[in-house]
């Protein structure tokens, strides 16, 4: 900080560079600095700061966003009078170079998490038919992770059956930068979904390389980050894109979701014995209905029937010779679907109930496998509380 003549007490560039290193860019999750999206800082004597920032796009979504951070960082440096932000958009040649940075110096696409070196946990939920509310089970798996401090990201991979946008709450568009797609955020998780590209409730009408090509793109083109896990929501069934993951993310672990009832919990098993043929690991089974909590009584009313999550594990214990254990089976709960509707997911705005709190657990399991703990040594029968 330096006095100029009249004795007032000028801020330091260096110090208003050091406050501009905490705003992170909004889309990136990094600071502005090291993104190389400041372009100039000019300090006048009476105190009053400019700062022009670049963007990475002319329309960047987040632009306001951006503005406010900065603004307020800068104003709470000693010394600042006031501060004025402009908006300046990088060149093709900055693009270039920023998206060569965010892959780590790598020109080709790749995908991340296949690489030797990932530390990045990838479950691929699956089921054998649609209904079963696997979607419902990774959107609140992913939300109570990063509520437990995860970096977690998921890839609707649904592409016929998209729904996670809305049900995560994430109304965001994504920004691209040169080749790299930047994924909004909703609730602390990073999601993609075609859902995203396509106009109002349009349908996708794809055959199988565009399915391929699209999962590709959703897994190498965007942008990440350093993810500790990251969720597939995958489409029913064993098609094209439950091969495409073997073949993109080969160190993928299936979570099969299944409803009690025999015939659901029969085609489930069919939909996780594909790990035999992709050898993938089953990292184990949740049931989701389980039974119907009577409002009245609170004794639990088996609509859909009982221990369809326990003949899955079963039947994928044998086929792959490997103990495949039942997670945790989350209970029939209005907040669950209301949850679903609102984007608003129930381990976040009821985590306590009976669907909250068994979801909760199911997370907590697959957290601390990232954190290298031994949470799933124990099979866990339908029912139990967490």
């Amino acid at each position: 900080m330096a006095t100029d003549t009249y004795g007032t007490t000028v801020p330091a560039e260096d110090a208003v560079r050091e406050a501009l290193s905490t705003v992170n860019d909004p889309e990136i999750h990094r600071p502005i600095t090291e993104l190389g999206m400041v372009k100039s800082v000019e300090i006048a004597d009476d105190g009053a700061v400019a700062v022009t920032v670049y963007l990475t796009v002319s329309g960047c979504p987040l632009r306001d966003t951006i503005t406010r951070n900065v603004t307020e960082a800068v104003s709470r440096v000693a010394g600042v009078t006031s501060v004025s932000v402009a908006l300046d958009v990088m060149s093709d040649e900055q693009r270039r170079e920023l998206a060569s940075s965010l892959r780590g110096g790598q020109t080709e696409r790749e995908v991340p998490f296949a690489q030797p070196g990932s530390l990045t946990r990838v479950y691929a939920v699956a089921s054998g038919k649609g209904g079963v509310g696997k979607s419902s089970v990774t959107v609140n798996l992913a939300a109570a992770m990063a509520a437990d401090g995860l970096k977690v990201g998921v890839v609707d991979a649904d592409i016929y059956g998209h729904s996670v946008p809305r049900m995560l709450g994430a109304d965001g568009r994504p920004t691209q930068v040169e080749n790299m797609i930047m994924p909004p955020s909703a609730n602390g998780v990073k999601v993609i979904s075609i859902g995203m590209f396509t106009p109002g409730n349009a349908p996708v009408v794809w055959r199988g390389p565009m399915l391929h090509r699209a999962l590709q793109q959703f897994l190498a083109d965007v942008y990440w980050g350093d993810l500790d896990v990251l969720l597939l929501d995958l489409p029913p069934g064993t098609g094209d894109i439950a091969i495409s993951v073997a073949q993109l993310v080969p160190n993928a672990e299936i979570l099969v979701v299944t409803t009690p009832q025999q015939a659901a919990a029969e085609v489930a098993e069919r939909a996780g014995s594909i790990a035999v043929q992709t050898h993938q690991k089953i990292v184990g089974v949740v049931e989701n209905m389980a039974g119907l909590p009577c409002p009245h009584c609170g004794e639990m009313l088996d609509v859909f029937g009982t221990g369809g999550g326990k003949l899955v594990a079963e039947g994928l214990t044998r086929t792959t010779g490997a103990e495949v254990p039942v997670l945790g089976a989350i209970p029939i709960d209005v907040r669950l679907r209301e949850g679903g509707d609102e984007g608003r997911p129930v381990v976040l705005t009821d985590p306590d109930s009976p669907a909250g709190a068994a979801l909760r657990g199911v997370a907590e399991r697959l957290g601390e496998r990232k954190r290298g703990l031994s949470g799933l040594s124990l099979g866990i029968t339908p029912r139990n509380k967490f």
